[in-house]
């Protein structure tokens, strides 16, 4: 089983996700994490995925794209880290990622799907990794990293953003009420 990283193997700024992973079997707990995500959004109307809560703020596809699109970079970084990369692994911008991802385009289950075989692409490498392999360094974006605490972040980034589509899009006042797809 994989213990969680130590605080000095992450930026200061990923410790809130990877504290959020729950203690258990990582690659299970990934595993679940994407099914859970899909139960949740499955069954949204088109109008309730391009929701946003506030100006300025992704929809509900773009959330997901978002995910996705992370967990695509951090799968990079985990291979090349546990391949022994030592050139620094730059980083992205978030926001002009989502902007040309053109999410809205997709229908949700085609977006929870590219989640879900991104995830299983994710799970596959992580099982192929020994416990001496993730504990290697690399540098991603400026900063040092081991490839234990990329695979921890991927869960907790997952969770993070679930957590606000529940708490800030599903809990709005005006989050649309119905659920016809």
């Amino acid at each position: 089983m994989l213990t969680k990283p130590d605080l000095n193997e992450y930026a200061p700024y990923y410790k809130g996700y990877v504290n959020s992973v729950p203690e258990g079997d990582l690659q299970q707990i990934l595993e679940q994490q994407v099914k859970e995500t899909a139960s949740l959004l499955k069954d949204l109307s088109s109008e309730q995925a391009h929701f946003c809560y506030a100006p300025e703020k992704w929809t509900i596809k773009e959330v997901i794209g978002h995910i996705t699109d992370t967990e695509r970079i951090m799968g990079y970084r985990l291979l090349c880290i546990s391949r022994g990369e030592k050139v620094m692994l730059p980083g992205y911008d978030d926001n002009v990622y989502v902007k040309k991802g053109n999410f809205n385009r997709f229908s949700i289950q085609e977006l929870l799907e590219q989640l879900a075989i991104v995830r299983q692409n994710t799970v596959t490498l992580l099982k192929s990794l020994d416990d001496e392999t993730l504990l290697q360094r690399g540098n991603a974006n400026g900063t040092e990293v081991t490839a234990r605490a990329i695979a921890f972040i991927i869960a907790g980034h997952e969770l993070h953003h679930r957590n606000l589509i529940k708490d800030r899009y599903m809990s709005s006042d005006s989050f649309p009420e119905e659920m016809i797809k």
